[in-house]
């Protein structure tokens, strides 16, 4: 790929998620800006901030050696550094303030990417380091939709419906034959740590749903007494359900006989034939084990999303190779919810899988662990220090996942008590 190429690429990844952000930032005054709607979450003013902050380190400082534009605030806008539940109480940049600061390193960036060589060292080889950063506003630009999600009072986004869908001729489940296929991926020049490197797994046949779970699947198991019934729940699951209360998804309440949620602010019913959204690692467990069923594994989630058991290669998404578009995969905040189960027949993989890129992030039952020969690259902060068995493995993306940073091989990964992202999932069981 040519550079002009590469910065073409790159340019737009970068325009597409500073238009994004603007978006988020924009459609609420600056109160609601600097407030904390949760505190599980920043205020939308430190993502704002931070969002800045990353691309002055990496591509200003790293990749082009400038100096510093304002390292005053590189430990306030630290990740690490600051829980999310403190974050109010820094010296944080004011609304206007940020976006002259987030502006000006754009500003800067762009020239960089105008005049720096894409070659010469991993960081800037394809353009790396820029798709890294795309890739990273993209990933706050979701936070901050989350954000909104959580956030009291009137509507402040709006966007169309997705496609209808059907379930009519699907069958509930399709059959992954026994085989190897190469999971990760080692050329995908954008992809990140902890997706390389490839290697080849060999996995057993398997049923795997054609669907994610859907909302009236999901009622039957609470009308069930699902929430009341120990059998199905991992011990620390069935803890957290007890201590809170919980008895259906976030944001679901009963009223008048019926299942109303909230979502971006308007209070609606439950749409049977959506897959369901906000349940945590725990709850999509539980329902897996009622339905006498299980999480398929983080391995059998890619295996069915892209193996082509005709060529026995992996494709890079469950349709092909190409990027995706508006009529395979629901990306890119485009819709403001996911698309009925069945929709996207022109996204389905080789095997007949629908819906495993976009609307909704899909719990696996694996630990986040690393691949086999994985090296942490850039920084050890990005994948390595959440190794181990405290977080679980998420694969496919969501309604609010931009392409840039959704891939056949992207690895997501959360706490199994997070209810707040945009997450569902689908089930398995041995052949």
């Amino acid at each position: 790929m040519s550079d002009a190429v590469l910065r073409h690429r790159a340019l737009e990844a970068l325009t597409t998620a500073r238009a994004r952000t603007v978006l988020l930032t924009t459609c609420v005054d600056d109160d609601e800006l600097t407030t904390q709607h949760s505190p599980l979450m920043s205020p939308l003013v430190w993502d704002l901030a931070h969002i800045g902050n990353q691309e002055e380190q990496w591509l200003l400082r790293a990749v082009a050696g400038r100096e510093a534009i304002r390292p005053e605030i590189d430990s306030v806008y630290d990740a690490f550094e600051h829980p999310r539940a403190e974050r109010p109480s820094l010296p944080l940049l004011s609304p206007a303030e940020s976006r002259t600061y987030a502006s000006d390193v754009r500003g800067r960036v762009l020239d960089v990417l105008d005049r720096h060589p894409l070659h010469g060292g991993p960081l800037v080889d394809a353009g790396f380091a820029f798709g890294m950063i795309a890739q990273h506003e993209q990933q706050h630009d979701e936070t901050m939709l989350i954000t909104h999600q959580l956030r009291r009072g009137p509507a402040a986004l709006d966007a169309p419906e997705p496609p209808r869908g059907s379930t009519v001729g699907l069958p509930a489940e399709v059959l992954v034959p026994e085989g190897p296929f190469t999971m990760g991926t080692s050329t995908e020049p954008w992809a990140l740590d902890n997706e390389r490197p490839a290697h080849h797994r060999h996995l057993p046949a398997y049923f795997i749903d054609a669907t994610p779970v859907t909302n009236a699947a999901y009622q039957a198991f609470i009308a069930d007494g699902g929430y009341t019934d120990e059998r199905w729940w991992a011990p620390d699951g069935w803890d957290q359900i007890r201590r809170h209360g919980i008895g259906a998804p976030l944001f679901w309440r009963r009223e008048g006989g019926q299942w109303l949620r909230r979502r971006f602010g308007v209070t609606e019913p439950v749409p049977e034939d959506e897959p369901v959204l906000h349940v945590s690692w725990y709850e999509a467990d539980a329902y897996a084990r009622w339905a006498g069923r299980r999480l398929p594994t983080e391995a059998e989630w890619e295996k069915a999303a892209r193996h082509d058991p005709v060529s026995g290669r992996s494709r890079r998404y469950p349709w092909g190779d190409e990027d995706p578009a508006p009529d395979r995969a629901n990306l890119g905040q485009r819709h403001l919810r996911p698309a009925p189960a069945g929709a996207y027949p022109q996204g389905a993989s080789p095997l007949g899988v629908r819906q495993l890129i976009g609307d909704v992030w899909e719990w696996t039952s694996s630990d986040f662990l690393p691949y086999p020969g994985f090296a942490a690259f850039p920084y050890r902060e990005y994948s390595e220090v959440f190794f181990g068995p405290e977080h679980k493995v998420l694969r496919g993306g969501s309604f609010a996942v931009d392409p840039v940073a959704c891939r056949g091989t992207f690895r997501n990964w959360d706490l199994p008590v997070r209810r707040q992202i945009f997450s569902g999932f689908r089930t398995a069981r041995d052949v």
